[in-house]
This record gives structure tokens, sequence and C-alpha cells, in this order.
């Protein structure tokens, strides 16, 4: 495996060659990670077992690893493999910062949209929108931006390099507006929810719910004196609030947990 290092600000990027693209997947059928790591650094992310195979001894959120064949190995691998749904991605966000310059992400869609491979997108960042040519190309894709909390302050302190939570809404309207399927995951369920079926009502198909599931951010909560936000009688009670509000709105609501 070829590599490349250097350094972008405070993050060490790695230019990999890598062996394979499409990965088994209990979620979906597939998922696709053109990146190992993620610059938006979230504290809570489930991702970070992802260490022990890349070696990496940097924090999480310093390091991302770059699969700079990821097109070439998929056009390869969706004529060997039984055609299914994509998940875009599984362990890193497709359109973080890097990805604005790389385009990788861009490039393995091209290859699945002239293939017509099903296709599901889970992204934090606006950035998904510079794609929006190539969404309509497909017969089946879902698009969703990951919003768990509704409150800006919070998601400052556990998604600190993560874009603001009112660009990621007006990404999922403009997606929306334009025809394709969307819809938020308010996950892992942080404070302050509360408003924000209100201010999805029109812009998504459907709303995912799922709790803190790992303990990575742990510290955090203890530290501000909020550990009751790590209680199951909080994630229940938030659950089934976004629950009755996505009724009152006809949106279908999916708690997973």
């Amino acid at each position: 495996m070829q590599t490349v290092e250097y350094r972008k600000s405070d993050i060490l990027v790695t230019e990999k060659t890598a062996r394979s693209i499409l990965s088994n997947s209990k979620v979906h059928t597939y998922a696709l990670n053109a990146y190992n790591g993620c610059e938006h650094a979230c504290s809570y992310c489930y991702a970070r077992f992802m260490m022990k195979y890349t070696k990496h001894e940097e924090p999480w959120g310093q390091f991302v690893d770059v699969k700079t064949n990821a097109a070439e190995l998929l056009k390869k691998e969706v004529l060997k493999k039984q055609k299914g749904k994509v998940w875009i991605s599984g362990t890193c966000d497709p359109y973080q910062p890097l990805e604005k310059e790389y385009e990788i992400t861009r490039a393995c869609l091209q290859v699945l949209a002239e293939k017509d491979w099903p296709v599901i997108i889970q992204t934090r960042s606006p950035l998904v929108l510079r794609d929006l040519d190539l969404f309509q190309q497909f017969t089946k894709i879902e698009i969703g931006l990951s919003i768990p909390t509704g409150n800006d302050r919070v998601r400052e302190i556990f998604e600190p390099s993560a874009p603001v939570i009112d660009e990621r809404i007006k990404a999922l309207k403009e997606l929306h507006v334009a025809g394709l399927r969307t819809y938020a995951m308010i996950a892992p369920l942080l404070p302050r929810t509360e408003n924000l079926v209100t201010s999805l009502e029109g812009v998504v198909d459907y709303i995912i719910v799922d709790k803190l599931n790992y303990h990575y951010a742990d510290h955090i909560f203890k530290k501000l004196n909020r550990e009751q936000y790590l209680r199951k009688e909080y994630f229940r009670q938030a659950a089934n609030c976004i629950q009755a509000e996505c009724k009152k709105r006809s949106i279908e609501c999916r708690i997973v947990f």
C-alpha cells in the first residue's frame, strides 16, 4: 500500500492506495468509506474504534487517510459484486472538508450513478449540495444529514469542527425542494432536541432517532454536571417527544433503540 503524508493545519493527511472499497455492512448491503478518520472530530463518534486498525497515534479528528484509488476500485467491484444499497459512509463523513479538494466521494458517486446502484448518503456537511447534479441521475437515492441537537452551543461542545445546525437544515431543504428523498439523523440524542422537528417539517421524508451508544463523550457530560443526559430515562423521554411531534406533522419517525 503506497502512502504519501503531509500536514494540513493540525491534520495529518495520508494518501493511500487501498485494496478494496465496498465492504459488507450490517446496516445496509454495503458501506463505502473513501476516507479513514474525520476532520469533524465529533467527541462521541463511534468510528473511533477504527483507530486500532489504522494504527494512528494522533488524537481522533487529527488524522485522515485518503483512499486515492477508491473510484478505480469501485469500477471493478461493481462488476463483480451483486447490486445492493451502498451506504456513504459508515465510518467517516463523505463530505468532510478534504472532499472539497479530493472529490473522491463525487468520483465514486459517478461510478454508482452510471450503474444505477441504490445509494444512501449520511453526512453533516452542506458540501453535499455540490453533488446535486449527480443525485438526480439516480433511480434510488436518499440523502441524510446528522443533526443531534437543535442548539449550536451544544453543537460547539460536542462537534466543534462540524458545520452549524442551521446550515445542515438549509441543505436538507434545498435537496428536498429538488425532489430528492431526504432524512435527518437525530443521533446521538444530545441535549436540546425539542425544537428540531419543527425546523425539519417540510424538508425531510423521515427522521431516525438513536441514543448515545458509546461512551467516548461521557467525560464531557460529567465535567459539565449534565450526567442526566446519559440516562435511559432521558433517551426514552426525548425520543417519545420527537415521535409525538413527528406524528402531529405526519413525518415518519424511526426510533432505532
